[in-house]
C-alpha cells in the first residue's frame, strides 16, 4: 500500500483544474467519474485516489458508462498514435491475421448485440485469451455485461491511475 504522496501524484494535485481534468479524461472518458475524482483533490496517496476512481465508477449511469467506453478503441484496432491503447492491447500485436480477422468479427457481433465496444482490461493477455472472453461474454445478458464492463472499466482506470500517479510529468 501507498503511505505517502509520489511525485506524480503531488504535481496532479496541484494541476490547474482543466489540466487535472485533461489528464483525468486521459485515464477516463466519463465526464462524470472525472468530476468525481476532481472534487477529492488532493490525494495524499495512490491507495486514496484509487479508492476515489472506485467510488466513482461504482457510481456511473449507463449513459456514463456509455461515455467512458466510447474512449476505448476496439481489441485489435487501437487508435493509430495512442501508445496507451496499443500498450494495452499489445497482446494482440504478434496475432495471426486469422486471429485478428476472428476478433474482428467477434468484436462486431458484440458491438450489434450490446451496442458498444468490446470492453477488457486487455493489459498482459494474449490475443487468444481476448477472443475466448468475447466469446464468453457475448452471451451474457445486457445487465450482466454492464456490471463486467464496469468491473473491466475500473481495472483500466487502475492501471492508467498508477502511470499517472507515478508519472515525471501529467
Amino acid at each position: 500500500m501507498t503511505t505517502t504522496e509520489t511525485p506524480g501524484l503531488a504535481r496532479f494535485n496541484t494541476l490547474e483544474e482543466s489540466a487535472a481534468r485533461a489528464a483525468l479524461h486521459e485515464v477516463c472518458a466519463s465526464s462524470a467519474w472525472g468530476s468525481a475524482l476532481l472534487v477529492h483533490r488532493p490525494y495524499a496517496t495512490t491507495d486514496a485516489l484509487f479508492a476515489a476512481s472506485d467510488a466513482a465508477m461504482a457510481e456511473l449511469t449507463a449513459d456514463d458508462l456509455a461515455e467512458a467506453m466510447a474512449g476505448h478503441p476496439p481489441i485489435g484496432r487501437p487508435t493509430p498514435g495512442d501508445p496507451t491503447s496499443a500498450r494495452e492491447q499489445r497482446g494482440m500485436a504478434g496475432a495471426s491475421e486469422e486471429l485478428k480477422a476472428e476478433m474482428l468479427a467477434l468484436n462486431l457481433d458484440y458491438q450489434d448485440r450490446f451496442g458498444h465496444v468490446f470492453l477488457i482490461c486487455a493489459t498482459g493477455l494474449t490475443a487468444e485469451q481476448m477472443r475466448d472472453a468475447v466469446k464468453a461474454r457475448s452471451g451474457h445478458s445486457p445487465e450482466q455485461e454492464r456490471e463486467i464492463v464496469r468491473t473491466e472499466l475500473g481495472k483500466i482506470n487502475r492501471i492508467r491511475l498508477t502511470r499517472l500517479a507515478q508519472e515525471a510529468t501529467v
